[in-house]
């Protein structure tokens, strides 16, 4: 212990798990990585363990493994010392992986192709483990520790966010130098985002049909080690460059979430290549179908998924986690497929071990814990399931907003959810409203431009005839297929964006922003970029929407300024003891429709309704800890209108003397306003396909309330 290449200052140590191999041959090379100068049998078996101590060998050395044992697939064993193998836990890579036949452990051409061993050496293709010296100088930087409530999270990825800008060096752009250039962290701050959410950064590879066709994996979530960051965001050194994006963002008070991917690896399925973990110890590292060894259970998707049943397999995921969070300083994780980690052997399970793992563990308990909370299996959709200390990507939340605004009607219960947290989802074993991670927009499906642009996918260019990506979309282009000149069109496009913003950006809960949609950014109708390293999946910084940037920029102040708008904790429409001119008590949310009275039971069940509006009486949910008493702040009328017509609202009485007066209006071209003054019991004309909020105005000077 521990496993990997471990450099003391004296030597290094490696150690391999396999409890299935006869023998581990370590492969050291030159430092181009092209001739292998020596071949090392690890001498000791321990534990399962194969380990061996190199006293002459230092930091900057490159290696990988040869595994002998038996290549018997029927009986889940693929070991085949001619393929040259990563360890697992290397902490850095050095030089390409090249598609080549020979990385597959099996004869392509035979009948049976896997029951048939290929021998073939596949090194010279190979990326090699590079021993690393993890000593850092972090000086005074820490996690940061942002509270839940106060986080907005941006989603981006680190080449798709940085290719394209004009102030950030040619010569680091799509690297993480790049995201930490002044430029990018300037916008962060402007913006008003508290974490950037990463796609992967763990190093993977092109699948072969994508290399085949000259495109990429251009997304990351094909992963073929859990420790070393991907080459291709590397400007001068894989853990200093990382470390250093690390450091500034920090500075600038920005966390650095990682989307993770443990659920597989790009090994793939049975006629998958051998690169690491299949030539390691099949049978220990993957989950085979009980009775049929020789094929995968795949509720990835992508051919196989990883045993977390399994104790090694398990400590290699805390070990990767815990990696990132005490040697490089991150400050959360997003699991992609999570529930494919939380399967036993009769299916997911919230108690599995991986989750009572991490939620006794008390340094990764600590951290930000984001589950993508389905997987493909049967029984993998779990949102609401997973423990508490757990926050969740809510996909409902994504659907619900979208269709509401798209003008669906009979879904105004959904909708009150969503903008209240989704307490009927989360509401249970102490969880908050931030265990639900609203997003209206996501890598994955249309931009928000998109969303507003195309009534379908246009997925060709990707090569697979447009049958990838979903169809389930939710969208509406408004009348025209694609891009217009026609100003109805683009005004009305406008609108419902910084309707569906408004809608992230003012319900309880964390809202996730996607990079670019602050600036109108949009792929074509493409909803699958996963394959697009190109202009398609790059943000364009220069072409930007400067009205939706302010808007956005101004929703996230509001959001900041008002803790009513991230409550920490659920309402329960109770009463909060604040009397309004003598008549009306405030409670902390009330449903209220367009005549001014409050909602009743019929009004949540009629099917043509496409408007809502609510009440916030002011309570925060947090305590002010020098009184002891609830944190008060201002009272907000908000009010969405998805229909097509105008529908005029009765605001609600306010102090005497005081009234209304609107904060925002997406119907106007200047969205944002602070001094339009409306008297309480007047008829608001809430525009069609529009959201406002307005603020209970203060009495004047020298009254009293």
């Amino acid at each position: 212990m521990p496993l990997g290449a471990t450099w003391d200052g004296k030597g290094v140590n490696f150690a391999l798990f396999s409890a299935n191999a006869t023998q581990v041959e370590l492969c050291l090379f030159d430092e181009d990585g092209k001739r292998e100068i020596e071949r090392v049998i690890l001498p000791e078996y321990t534990n399962e363990v194969w380990h061996g101590y190199l006293p002459d060998i230092r930091p900057g050395q490159l290696y990988g493994y040869r595994v002998h044992g038996p290549y018997d697939p029927l009986n889940g064993h693929r070991f085949n010392p001619g393929k040259l193998l990563i360890d697992p836990y290397a902490k850095a890579l050095s030089g390409p992986f090249v598609w080549s036949d020979t990385h597959f452990g099996f004869r392509l051409s035979a009948a049976r192709q896997d029951l048939v061993m290929d021998r073939r050496d596949n090194a010279r293709y190979m990326p090699k483990c590079v021993v690393t010296e993890t000593a850092y100088s972090w000086g005074e930087d820490s996690r940061l520790r942002t509270p839940w409530p106060q986080s907005v999270v941006y989603e981006l990825h680190v080449r798709g966010a940085t290719m394209r800008h004009p102030e950030i060096p040619e010569r680091v752009r799509g690297t993480f130098l790049g995201l930490a250039e002044p430029a990018m962290i300037d916008h962060l701050v402007k913006l008003g985002v508290t974490a950037v959410e990463l796609l992967p950064v763990h190093s993977f590879i092109d699948e072969r049909h994508l290399a085949d066709k000259g495109l990429r994996n251009f997304w990351g979530y094909n992963s073929i080690n859990f420790f070393a960051p991907a080459s291709r965001y590397v400007a001068a050194n894989p853990l200093g460059d990382f470390r250093t994006m690390v450091q500034r963002l920090h500075e600038a008070g920005i966390e650095v979430i990682l989307d993770v991917v443990y659920n597989h690896t790009a090994e793939g399925n049975h006629l998958g290549p051998t690169l690491s973990y299949r030539g390691i110890d099949n049978a220990s590292y993957y989950r085979l179908v009980r009775g049929h060894e020789r094929w995968y259970d795949n509720y990835s998707g992508c051919g196989n998924t990883l045993d977390l049943r399994h104790p090694r397999v398990i400590q290699l995921v805390m070990d990767s986690l815990r990696y990132w969070v005490e040697d490089m300083h991150v400050d959360g994780f997003r699991f992609d497929l999570a529930s494919s980690l939380a399967r036993e052997q009769d299916g997911f399970d919230a108690g599995a071990g991986f989750l009572d793992a991490v939620g006794q563990d008390p340094v990764l308990s600590q951290v930000k814990l984001i589950a993508e909370p389905w997987d493909l299996g049967g029984d993998g959709y779990r949102l609401g399931g997973y423990p508490p200390g757990w926050s969740e990507w809510n996909g409902r939340y994504r659907d619900t907003v979208r269709r509401f605004w798209r003008g669906d009607g009979g879904l105004i219960g959904d909708v009150a959810s969503c903008l209240t947290g989704s307490s009927d989802l989360f509401g249970w074993g102490g969880r908050r409203p931030w265990s639900s991670i609203n997003f209206v927009t996501a890598h994955d499906g249309f931009t928000l431009n998109d969303l507003v642009t195309f009534d379908h996918k246009h997925n060709e260019i990707n090569g697979e005839d447009n049958r990838d990506g979903t169809d389930a979309n939710y969208s509406w282009n408004h009348g025209i297929e694609g891009p217009t000149e026609d100003g109805a069109i683009r005004a009305l496009r406008a609108r419902q964006m910084r309707n569906m913003m408004a809608t992230l950006l003012l319900s309880q809960g964390v809202p996730m922003i996607l990079a670019g949609d602050e600036l109108g950014r949009g792929q074509g109708g493409n909803n699958n970029a996963y394959c697009q390293d190109n202009e398609i999946g790059w943000v364009d910084w220069q072409s930007g929407d400067a009205g939706m940037l302010a808007f956005t920029r101004a929703l996230l102040a509001l959001r900041r300024i008002h803790p009513v708008f991230r409550r920490s904790r659920f309402f329960n429409g109770a009463p909060i003891g604040d009397v309004t001119d003598g008549q009306v008590v405030l409670k902390d949310i009330t449903w209220v429709t367009p005549d001014g009275r409050e909602m009743d039971e019929n009004d949540w069940t009629l099917p043509y309704t496409r408007s809502l509006g609510f009440l916030l009486g002011g309570g925060t949910g947090a305590i002010d800890p020098a009184t002891g008493g609830e944190i008060r702040d201002d009272v907000f009328l908000v009010l969405l209108n998805a229909y097509s017509d105008t529908i005029p609202y009765t605001l609600p009485p306010s102090w005497p003397g005081g009234g209304w007066e609107i904060v925002i209006d997406t119907a106007r071209q200047s969205p944002i306003l602070a001094d339009e003054a409306w008297q309480e019991s007047a008829r608001f004309p809430l525009q069609s396909r529009s959201l406002a909020v307005l603020r209970r105005r203060k009495p004047a000077v020298g009254r009293s309330e």
